[in-house]
């Protein structure tokens, strides 16, 4: 048997108008951990695709185990022994733990569920991940990091030989990702190989054997991670240039206070206290279940408080409609859930806030929606062929730039971002950055809340340390930063 389980050769993909996969020839060896990395439409999910059924591929062959393959839906790659664990959640809320689990493997007789070998071992691979969900619980109730869970032990419990993991951490903690990388570690040992796709750098070094480098549709290289020299060299590879990861300090002691936060408290949180000066970065960093969202949710008005909340010296009302008008928007977690409407195009979704300034009399004017539309697709660099695309079509980094044109246009002073580059590559994160960057020094404020603790560091002039719901310490950025210290506290720490 061939010590390769995947054989790719001079597979191509064409889309009208666009050559998503141009001529890529590379092997995945049996019984490893195979990174494939590359910047949002480097052709990752195109493959990904491909390999699981859901694209019919141009032209080009694909050996599993040394035969042709061609699955022409999932399910055809599923019982060919490819498992995938898609980056977008594919849970159903109304369904409990243990339904979504099964859902379209189940066991009957006579129309009956019956409690089967899969469903025991599912169980099991969930309480290895994390104990703590109850298998009978709604799944609507969970936190999206724990729906994120569920799909991981799907995709681990099937049995397949080749399972593939796209962002599979993007939203769970950093003791689940322990959790989680000890089950792909022994899945080798399983004789099972992995296709692991992550914008997190670190993980690559940490768990690869082997490294594929996608850019613009083309393979670049492919290579032991162990024969990578270090992060630079790797980002060189995906975007061909050097990408700065460092913060920039500025003086904000004497900038006049903006935004205040007196004593809110609720079932998540706890007395927080806090104030956000004009034109300053404040970052908020804390492993899942230590209050961000829950944080973010509440100084914007959609969750209830106890406590104060004052900006630009008057006391903000209680709901996002009132924090909107006031100049405060949001950009959430989940942005194609709740940041864009993905069935409107990209000319649609910029104004939806802010729809008075191009309409008169409850009329829309059309020249004024397309102008605005093409000024924030320039200013934001949106990279698309055309204002009337869907933003359902868009790369996720090119959909978040659509999410802060909608909130730009709104005319608001304090931004407040959600895990703004989550599931973003790290061109598209640069450019985000840049974005949050000019906006704090053309005068705008900015609340970044992230489970990125490099993401945290590197953009923020100051930096507030959460766990179980409280504000544990403040860190004043531009010195020297104990990455160890911070995580001591964010993990209970004193």
């Amino acid at each position: 048997m061939s010590d390769n389980v995947l054989e790719i050769k001079n597979l191509t993909k064409v889309f009208p108008g666009v050559r998503a996969i141009d001529d890529v020839s590379f092997d995945i060896r049996r019984n490893t951990v195979h990174c494939l990395v590359g910047e949002n439409g480097a052709g990752k999910s195109t493959l990904i695709k491909i390999l699981t059924g859901a694209y019919a591929r141009t032209s080009g062959t694909i050996l599993l185990n040394g035969e042709e393959y061609a699955a022409h839906n999932p399910k055809e790659a599923k019982n060919k022994g490819i498992s995938t664990l898609f980056q977008e959640l594919n849970v159903v809320d109304q369904l409990t733990v243990e339904e979504n689990l099964t859902l379209g493997i189940e066991d009957t007789k006579f129309g009956f569920l019956q409690k089967s070998v899969k469903i025991k071992k599912m169980l099991e691979v969930l309480k290895s991940i994390e104990p703590s969900i109850n298998p009978k619980q709604k799944v609507g109730r969970l936190s999206v990091a724990k729906k994120q869970i569920i799909e991981i032990a799907k995709a681990v419990a099937s049995e397949a030989d080749i399972i593939i993991m796209d962002e599979p951490t993007a939203a769970i903690s950093e003791g689940e990702i322990r959790r989680l990388f000890k089950i792909i570690k022994n899945l080798r040992e399983k004789n099972v190989t992995v296709i692991y796709i992550s914008h997190r750098l670190d993980e690559i070094f940490e768990l690869g054997d082997n490294v594929t480098v996608m850019r613009d549709g083309k393979h670049i290289e492919t290579k032991p991670v162990a024969e990578v020299k270090d992060r630079s060299e790797l980002i060189r590879m995906m975007i061909g240039k050097t990408v700065i990861e460092s913060y920039i300090p500025k003086d904000t002691k004497s900038q006049e206070i903006l935004f205040e936060v007196k004593g809110i408290s609720n079932s998540k949180l706890h007395d927080i206290s806090f104030d956000v000066k004009k034109g300053e970065i404040v970052g908020f960093y804390g492993l899942v279940g230590a209050g961000k969202t829950e944080l973010a949710r509440a100084v914007y008005g959609a969750d209830k408080y106890d406590g104060e909340i004052i900006f630009k010296g008057s006391k903000l009302g209680d709901t996002p409609s009132k924090a909107i008008k006031a100049g405060i928007v949001l950009v959430p977690e989940e942005r194609r859930t709740e940041g864009v409407f993905t069935i409107l195009t990209i000319r649609e979704n910029i104004p939806i806030m802010n729809m008075g300034k191009i309409s008169k009399a409850g009329f829309l004017n059309n020249a004024k929606e397309r102008k605005i539309a093409g000024e924030y697709i320039k200013k934001l660099n949106i990279v698309t062929s055309s204002m009337e695309k869907e933003t359902a079509k868009l790369s996720g980094g090119n959909q978040q730039k659509v999410v802060f044109s909608k909130c730009l246009f709104a005319d608001a002073d304090l931004l407040i971002l959600d895990e703004p580059t989550r599931g973003i590559d790290v061109g598209a994160k640069g450019e985000i950055y840049s974005i949050i960057r000019q906006l704090s020094n053309e005068g705008k404020s900015i609340m970044m809340f992230s489970s990125e603790l490099p993401e945290i560091i590197n953009n923020c002039d100051r930096i507030f340390l959460l766990y179980d719901g409280r504000v544990k310490a403040e860190i004043e950025n531009g010195t020297d930063i104990n990455g160890e210290m911070i995580i001591h506290i964010v993990t209970g720490g004193e």
